[in-house]
């Protein structure tokens, strides 16, 4: 009796475990997340890191002709999903901008924009709302782009003229492309902030060394990025590169500033800079 008695618990208990197991795993299925798009399946821990070529946009279009114009892609920690198709591209970037806006800082990003903080890595939200607001009023708006007509008109034809000496010669015309540009935003930072000619030139000619190497450093694969668990060892020493780039951007921001406050008539906006500072006030 003992013995039967003995078998019939074992057999409820068995029975109890297996109810509990089906359950967990029904559970656990119904708040997976929606299944993701195929995709390679890659190496445990890298992903496909060690599959990629140097020629990225022909890799990604041989994958869409494999699996369709969006596909998953795992590079090491992190899972990619890539949009292949016009129609796709308008639905994420037009129609579903806002679901999309936000997205990981990388560690280089993180120093630059003292942890994530500025308009391009903040995620969209009340503080991204006011620097977009700060950004429009004080740069972007009608009358200040008018009113930077003239620092246009001068830089484009500082272009053109040393493209124009320098005819017969080889000439890197995307450097130039970016000195024309990063002069045109510097002017329209803190347009008179500088006394003379040459000491606009010599902040300028330092800042584009500084956008340079922040480009460089942005945009260059980083272990830490790709591996957070590793983001702590700086294996590339990128971010200790990056915070000495972002110290010597301050020491430019620092100095402009300072000549600006020195020069800034009470009341008077004349460009973003001018715009911040009265906010400050």
């Amino acid at each position: 009796m003992d013995c039967a008695a003995a078998q019939s618990f074992t057999a409820l208990c068995a029975a109890v475990v297996v109810w509990y197991t089906v359950l967990f795993f029904r559970l656990r299925r119904s708040r997976r997340s929606p299944p993701l798009p195929p995709g390679p399946t890659g190496l445990p821990v890298i992903g496909s890191l060690l599959s990629l070529p140097p020629e990225l946009h022909l890799h990604f279009t041989k994958l869409a002709r494999m699996y369709g114009p969006i596909y998953r892609i795992h590079l090491g920690r992190k899972l990619a999903i890539v949009v292949s198709s016009p129609a796709l591209a308008r639905e994420v970037l037009r129609d579903n901008d806002l679901a999309m806006s936000s997205h990981d800082v990388p560690a280089t990003g993180r120093l630059l924009s003292y942890g994530g903080n500025d308009m391009g890595y903040s995620p969209v939200g009340p503080t991204w709302r006011m620097l977009r607001r700060i950004c429009v009023q004080g740069a972007l708006n009608p009358s200040s782009l008018d009113a930077a007509y003239g620092l246009r008109r001068r830089e484009v034809r500082a272009t053109v003229g040393h493209l124009r000496a320098s005819a017969g010669e080889e000439v890197e015309v995307g450097t130039q492309m970016f000195v024309t540009v990063m002069n045109v935003i510097t002017s329209m930072l803190w347009r008179d902030a500088l006394e003379g000619g040459e000491d606009r030139e010599r902040v300028g000619r330092e800042f584009r060394e500084l956008m340079g190497e922040i480009m460089v450093l942005i945009g260059q694969p980083n272990v830490s990025d790709l591996f957070p668990a590793l983001a702590r060892f700086d294996l590339q020493g990128k971010e200790r590169k990056m915070a000495l780039v972002t110290e010597r951007l301050d020491r430019v921001y620092s100095s402009v500033i300072e000549q600006k406050r020195k020069k800034k008539k009470k009341g008077e906006v004349k460009d973003l800079l001018d715009h911040m500072l009265k906010l400050e006030e």
